[in-house]
């Protein structure tokens, strides 16, 4: 399982110090990054990451209010990890219940270190990698892993699978929504992806590409475009990461 993380860092050498030591561990991946703490706020509550790392080496205050002003709008605080040039702020830090402090510039050992203790202190819950269809005494178990996409049928639903099979279940789309792991993303009022597969969107068409044997195309709707914008950026996101 995977930790997402979002960087608020104005230095622009050390925020790409530190996602280049993030990305030797391939279970935290990024979700996107800010400049400031208003745009660092907006991108947590829009991206909901597990783990947030921020730079105190400038307007230090601005940070620790918008760690504050979390706590008006999400039930659970994320993982936060401060970094800075000097111990000046790691006081405030500990009262705000940082989970670390680094000292400048990245060290490579101290945070192995620190994502060590992160996964022993807060280890990820597995998700079952199947899902089970049920109609009547039947039973059907299917890996997550293995379906392309699901497509509203009236009140059932079709499982489009990567090997070009399709098992229907008679349940609304709704219904699957929340009981997929997090790379399902409902683009449509009739689709929800494996973003797994996802290898094109086309904003002038209104349209993802998947990846598989023959390419399929889903429209996506405007209603579900903030979470297309989420789609594009965690994949921009990889895409950077892999070219670095």
């Amino acid at each position: 399982m995977e930790y997402t993380y979002v960087i608020i860092d104005a230095d622009a050498s050390s925020k790409l110090q530190l996602q280049l030591y993030l990305q030797e561990h391939g279970d935290f991946i990024c979700a996107a990054t800010a400049q400031s703490s208003e745009e660092g706020l907006d991108c947590i509550l829009k991206h909901t990451p597990e783990v947030v790392l921020v730079n105190l080496n400038h307007d230090s205050m601005s940070y620790f209010q918008m760690i504050s002003e979390l706590n008006q709008y999400i039930q659970t605080l994320p993982i936060i990890i401060g970094f800075s040039t000097s111990k000046q702020h790691a006081y405030n830090a500990i009262k705000s219940g940082f989970f670390d402090y680094w000292i400048l510039p990245h060290n490579e050992f101290d945070i192995r270190k620190t994502i060590m203790r992160l996964r022993k202190r807060h280890p990820k819950q597995l998700l079952p990698s199947t899902i089970c269809l049920k109609s009547y005494n039947d039973y059907r178990y299917l890996d997550t892993s293995d379906i392309l996409y699901l497509k509203s049928d009236n009140n059932a639903t079709d499982f489009v699978m990567k090997d070009g099979n399709v098992v229907s279940a008679f349940k609304t789309l709704k219904s699957f929504e929340q009981r997929l792991p997090k790379s399902f993303v409902r683009i449509h009022q009739s689709y929800i992806l494996n973003s797994r597969y996802v290898s094109r969107i086309n904003y002038g068409k209104n349209i993802c590409t998947l990846r598989n044997d023959r390419e399929e195309e889903l429209p996506f709707s405007k209603t579900y475009k903030d979470k297309i914008d989420a789609l594009k950026d965690m994949l921009s996101k990889s895409a950077i990461r892999a070219l670095n």
